[in-house]
């Protein structure tokens, strides 16, 4: 990852905590939007914790399949599991008390950023921001 990612632009949603959820849900409907809008365009769930040994993995990974009844946002949500004060540095995340939602291209680069739940101007932003990608 990100280069793993199947689009030629791959919306990230980066959540730090279990109820953070609630925030990355205001963004679907934009995101399952413009994914069929846009064929080039993919999305992704990243809960984003801190390592931990094998057993406390896959009892994580095991109480989220279960948490996670649609099949479609399933295959959609990659779990990291790594430093995550390392990882928000390299990203410029300086809290965890919100979500990133990040834009990346195919090499890998971020090319567009916003944080916290969804609105109106965010959607709309993210919105005209797909477009001229694609237009290009």
């Amino acid at each position: 990852m990100p280069r793993d990612f199947e689009g030629d632009l791959n919306l990230v949603f980066l959540a730090f905590q279990r109820e953070q959820q609630l925030m990355v849900n205001t963004w679907l409907p934009t995101a399952d939007l413009l994914e069929g809008i846009h064929p080039g365009l993919k999305y992704y769930e990243l809960p984003t914790i801190s390592r931990m040994n094998p057993v406390a993995r896959w009892f994580i990974n095991t109480g989220m399949r279960s948490g996670i009844s649609d099949p479609k946002s399933r295959r959609k949500t990659i779990t990291l599991y790594l430093d995550k004060g390392v990882f928000r540095e390299a990203l410029g995340m300086p809290v965890e008390d919100t979500i990133y939602i990040l834009l990346v291209n195919k090499k890998g680069e971020v090319i567009w950023r916003e944080e916290g739940p969804c609105n109106v101007d965010k959607a709309k932003c993210l919105s005209d921001f797909i477009k001229s990608f694609f237009k290009d």
